[in-house]
């Protein structure tokens, strides 16, 4: 499938640097009935779901994956998305021609010089499509301190922060608003967007209406920020997140599926962890493994009828799939009234909900 047929004209007065206040004040684009598009906010949300309706959540975790380092006089700044062990991670590293196998890096903040970092990293290897690999120096015990103390929020690079810089980071609060109000297991380096719109009072009021829970967890990473430099999707190469869903959540969506109950995945996250694990028959199956699933129109769905997600990027993976959730014309139809009316786009964002119509 030829990518060009996912672009679109964004204007980039379009993309949000800074969430709504509150979360669900922001806007929601209904998708939900077939031939319709209404406008409304977030916390209209429960008026559009039925008792019985199951909402899945990803709670994964975002940690602060974004770091600054100096090699020398050479700036890079490092973003990382795997980890391989409990020190070395795949990294994206911006400056990373200045970098060689065997060089240390070392990692500063606003407060802290590089040259009185205690928080150093080793280049391994170096490959063209997966990045950097880099070797922490220290005990992996200590890295989650060490990486709260010099990590930053790893931002998608469509939103613009300015390298740390005394006084310069007060003004930002992204270690809140780049995380759900959920968030529970460590392991991110990008946030399920679709849930940063969710507020205490929206869950409670889903509770209310008997709209229930479900919790699973993908590590999402920093790939899926990545272009489609392709010219075909089927020459994309997908990277890896790993998920993990219990036998209980299993068992509670299976359960509400064979009642005749609708599964809405909150996010692309929670989506493609659901189609991973669901067999060809509708039943989903506990898990814990990486997943590297890409969905394009022609996809038929397993297990989801609704999909909550924000507003993506032109040929990237994530309209591709919500194309195929809601179709190619329809989207493109969507887009284009979100754009003619002032929807705010990308992490930071509007919402939308959308109806599943490619099912098995």
């Amino acid at each position: 499938m030829q990518v060009d047929i996912f672009d679109f004209n964004l204007p980039k007065e379009c993309i949000a640097a800074q969430p709504a206040t509150p979360r669900d004040t922001s806007r929601l684009l209904d998708l939900s009935v077939e031939d319709q598009i209404s406008d409304r906010r977030f916390y209209d949300l429960p008026s559009l779901l039925k008792e019985g309706d199951v909402l899945v959540f990803n709670d994964t975790k975002v940690i602060p994956a974004r770091l600054y380092g100096a090699r020398g006089e050479a700036l890079v700044e490092v973003t990382l998305y795997h980890p391989v062990d409990g020190i070395q991670w795949w990294s994206f590293i911006k400056n990373a021609k200045r970098l060689h196998a065997g060089d240390t890096i070392r990692f500063y903040t606003a407060e802290i010089s590089a040259e009185n970092s205690d928080f150093t990293a080793t280049v391994i290897e170096k490959k063209d499509e997966d990045g950097v690999l880099i070797s922490f120096d220290c005990p992996p015990n200590e890295l989650g301190n060490k990486l709260e103390k010099y990590g930053f929020m790893p931002l998608p690079p469509y939103i613009k922060r300015e390298k740390p810089r005394a006084g310069l980071w007060d003004k930002f609060d992204d270690k809140e608003n780049y995380q759900t109000v959920y968030a529970k297991h460590d392991g991110a380096v990008a946030a399920p967007t679709a849930g940063l719109h969710f507020t205490p009072q929206v869950l409670a009021a889903l509770q209310k209406k008997g709209v229930k829970q479900v919790f699973l967890t993908l590590h999402v990473g920093a790939g899926t920020f990545l272009p489609v430099k392709t010219d075909d999707t089927q020459d994309h190469k997908m990277h890896a997140e790993y998920g993990v869903i219990s036998a209980e959540a299993a068992a509670q969506i299976n359960d509400a599926k064979a009642a005749g109950k609708r599964i809405i995945a909150v996010g692309t996250t929670s989506l493609r962890l659901l189609e991973t694990a669901t067999d060809d028959n509708g039943i989903l199956h506990p898990y814990a493994d990486e997943t590297s699933i890409f969905i394009t129109p022609g996809y038929k769905f397993k297990m989801i009828d609704m999909l909550i997600t924000n507003f993506h990027l032109p040929k990237s993976t994530l309209f591709m799939l919500v194309c195929a959730v809601a179709g190619l014309d329809r989207m493109q139809n969507a887009y284009h009234h979100a754009i003619e009316n002032g929807y705010r786009f990308y992490s930071y964002g509007d919402s939308s909900i959308l109806k599943c119509v490619n099912k098995i």
